[in-house]
């Protein structure tokens, strides 16, 4: 699990060392507020903010999601101007529970970048420790990654639909939206027939940390996760996801992500929509 989170302890240990990490502030919030009025208001010193809009994803699109992945020279683009370089540690962080932040782990283990861990926890967590925020803004920087080929699995429409038929599909989202009882954010409700119900809240401890790979392994297997068997996960629109993955990726099993997610399943009529809950 370390190589994957990492406490407030360690990571000011690290920022204290000769070689500190790369700090990348990911926080996020569907509908607002503005995640970088949140970094402006304090953020761990030398960290620089990176906007999920815009840095992590593409433009929405006809028969896109949400956030679809964005361009490889704009995510590259974001990294250099926060100073990673192909060698660096990078940690990313948001507000609590890594919602959001789990998306920008996934875009660099997808661009071939392994040695980036998430701060358990994030701002609530690093405060609690009594660690100090800061509002002073680090200057662009000028990093050297190179974005290369994608190293994550990934699904699409058809091979989602059918690892919800021969393997498991995990949905992300709240158990309520999975049902189809309510939709706030996509015009229509209800979830991929055959996906299992996983929110990704969850995951999560009292304090917004992790649970342990031990408690994520035993959540999953209930969920039918199982040796051999392929899973896969999508939510909305491919954020939320990503923190399955990882938590998956902590349990010690290893998943795809369906980028477009509910959010691109639903703009193509002709594929089935699922409502109420799981069968028996």
């Amino acid at each position: 699990m370390s190589a994957i989170l990492v406490s407030p302890e360690m990571l000011a240990a690290e920022l204290a060392s000769g070689r500190p990490p790369v700090l990348l502030d990911v926080r996020w919030n569907l509908g607002g507020p503005p995640g970088l009025d949140e970094y402006r208001l304090g953020h761990l010193e030398d960290a620089r903010f990176v906007d999920l809009d815009v840095d992590l994803a593409a433009p929405p699109g006809a028969g896109r999601g949400r956030h679809p992945l964005p361009e490889a020279t704009v995510f590259e683009a974001a990294l250099r101007r926060c100073g990673v370089n192909d060698d660096s540690s990078v940690v990313v962080y948001d507000a609590g529970g890594g919602l959001s932040a789990a998306r920008a782990w996934w875009l660099l283990r997808h661009a071939g970048h392994d040695d980036v861990r998430l701060l358990d926890g994030g701002v609530a967590a690093w405060t609690a420790a009594a660690l100090p925020l800061t509002t002073t803004e680090p200057p662009d920087a000028a990093g050297t990654m190179v974005v290369g080929p994608g190293a994550m699995p990934v699904l699409d429409a058809k091979s989602a639909a059918a690892l919800a038929r021969a393997g498991v599909l995990l949905d992300a989202r709240a158990g309520e939206r999975y049902r189809g009882e309510v939709e706030p954010v996509d015009p229509v409700a209800g979830h991929i027939p055959g996906a299992r119900s996983a929110p990704t809240a969850a995951n999560l401890g009292g304090a917004g940390s992790f649970l342990s790979g031990a408690a994520l392994r035993d959540l999953f297997e209930s969920m039918g996760v199982a040796a051999g068997v392929a899973v896969g996960a999508y939510c909305g629109s491919g954020v939320t996801a990503a923190h399955e993955v990882l938590a998956l990726a902590l349990a010690g099993i290893p998943a795809a992500l369906y980028p477009g997610s509910w959010s691109e399943w639903i703009t193509d009529p002709s594929r089935p929509v699922a409502t109420g809950p799981e069968p028996g």
